[in-house]
């Protein structure tokens, strides 16, 4: 089997590929990274068996830890669509914060909404609100398409139970982390949630989007979407879960072995909470029937499904390289050089920046990063549970640099408000590439006092 400078070359070489074959091929994520797993084996001179095994290995394990997470957090983001209840969670934000500071509201709206929902539906359905927003606060479009967009955004490549960061835990070993993932999302998201409000308030607002004086009027958009479900029933899917992982991850670090202590542990598990979370989702079905039990269910599996693919094969890819000689060469490079410290999370970063201006998915990014970097992590000293936690960060911050042409939600956006392509790079895509460095920056300052 291959040693030292030449495996980096395999390293390289395969990252190129999955570029390549995502970004100009527009090949399917899952195989460019089956093709990726085989190229590593073959150029690293591994023997077939062993190849074999990885693949196989790799592949199965990443299913089992992480994708029942997954399965239950799509099945709760599209009850949420399709009930409305990701519109009574805006609507009662938006009613609470939205009369004085309305692009701030609409942030918060984004930001809550899509910690369950993908950034792309959730601006979708909250599309209309926003105009009618806009029109309701007399301020400019672009300004609440702006503030919108970039809290979705910033949710969505850093907060469980989100798929992408999800995926990236479970490919780093830190499904049982959740809990730390969580809480240090929420603290890199809000300066990330900040710098997209203020780009939307001092940049974004003096672009002009024609027609915007002609949308409806903020009651009439709600009158629109008809009757909308119990304030508690729309939070409870989401925010009960989180409280279940977080009692369990302060029990654990509190070492409390008292009495109720294994039953909490049990319900904070993410898989026994994401389903807590699926059942309390019910209870925004209008009635029990095919349509809610099996289409609405089926949705969200056909959601889950593309990203479970992709992490299991970023499980198989990152397996192969760990079973290289890789590890040791990368350890004795960071341990002859200046490159320690809260300086190895620039590697995630870099990548993640890299597989998401090339090939557009963000999703895609923080999978294939995270598999990338899995088997480096003992030779960075990535190590305890906050490692890993800011280390998912920073594959976040990366997944967010920047949103351009070749990303879905670039054109959502833009066609959703109505802004010309040159008024979206201005407006959406500079944003993005400000809330990433952001992101990196807090979660730099994170890993140098915590990690």
């Amino acid at each position: 089997m291959l040693e030292g400078p030449l495996l980096i070359a395999v390293l390289i070489l395969s990252v190129l590929f999955i570029i390549f074959a995502t970004a100009k091929l527009k090949l399917h994520p899952f195989l460019a990274l089956m093709f990726a797993s085989f190229i590593a084996g073959f150029l690293s001179l591994m023997p077939f068996e062993l190849i074999v095994e990885s693949i196989n290995g790799g592949f199965g394990s990443l299913m089992g830890g992480i994708g029942i997470v997954i399965v239950a957090g799509t099945i709760i983001g599209t009850v949420l669509e399709k009930s409305g209840a990701a519109l009574k969670m805006a609507e009662v934000i938006i009613r609470r914060i939205g009369e004085k500071r309305p692009q701030l509201a609409m942030s918060l709206v984004g930001a809550i909404v899509s910690i369950p929902v993908f950034c792309d539906s959730g601006y979708v359905i909250l599309s209309s609100l926003k105009k009618a927003m806009a029109r309701r606060a007399n301020v400019a479009l672009a300004s609440m398409a702006v503030a919108l967009s970039t809290g979705l955004f910033a949710t969505h490549t850093l907060v469980p139970p989100t798929p992408g960061p999800i995926a990236a835990a479970g490919n780093l070993g830190a499904e049982g982390f959740l809990g730390t993932i969580i809480l240090f999302g929420v603290i890199v998201s809000i300066p990330t949630i900040a710098v997209g409000y203020l780009w939307a308030t001092r940049v974004a607002v003096n672009i002009k989007i024609e027609g915007e004086e002609h949308n409806l009027s903020y009651d009439d958009v709600l009158k629109e979407f008809g009757d909308l479900p119990p304030a508690w029933k729309a939070f409870a899917p989401l925010l009960v879960p989180i409280i279940l992982i977080a009692i369990s991850s302060v029990l654990s670090i509190l070492q409390y072995d008292g009495f109720g202590s294994s039953f909490a542990a049990f319900l904070g598990s993410p898989m026994v909470a994401l389903f807590v979370g699926v059942l309390f989702s019910f209870l925004l079905m209008p009635k029990f029937d095919e349509t809610t039990l099996n289409d609405w269910i089926g949705e969200g599996l056909k959601t889950a499904a593309p990203i479970l693919l992709i992490t299991a094969a970023g499980g198989a890819f990152g397996r192969v390289l760990t079973n290289t000689p890789l590890s040791d060469f990368i350890e004795g490079f960071v341990t002859d050089s200046a490159f320690s410290g809260a300086f190895v999370l620039i590697l995630p970063f870099l990548i993640a920046a890299a597989l998401k201006t090339a090939q557009g998915s963000s999703t895609a990014a923080l999978v294939v990063t995270s598999a990338l970097i899995a088997p480096l992590l003992p030779s960075l000293g990535i190590e305890t549970s906050v490692q890993l936690a800011l280390t998912v960060m920073a594959i976040g911050a990366g997944a967010m640099t920047v949103s351009h042409v070749n990303d879905s939600y670039f054109w959502v956006v833009a066609q959703f408000s109505g802004m010309k392509v040159t008024d979206a790079y201005k407006a959406q895509t500079m944003a993005t590439l400000l809330q990433g460095l952001t992101a990196f920056t807090m979660t730099f300052i994170l890993y140098l006092i915590f990690g």
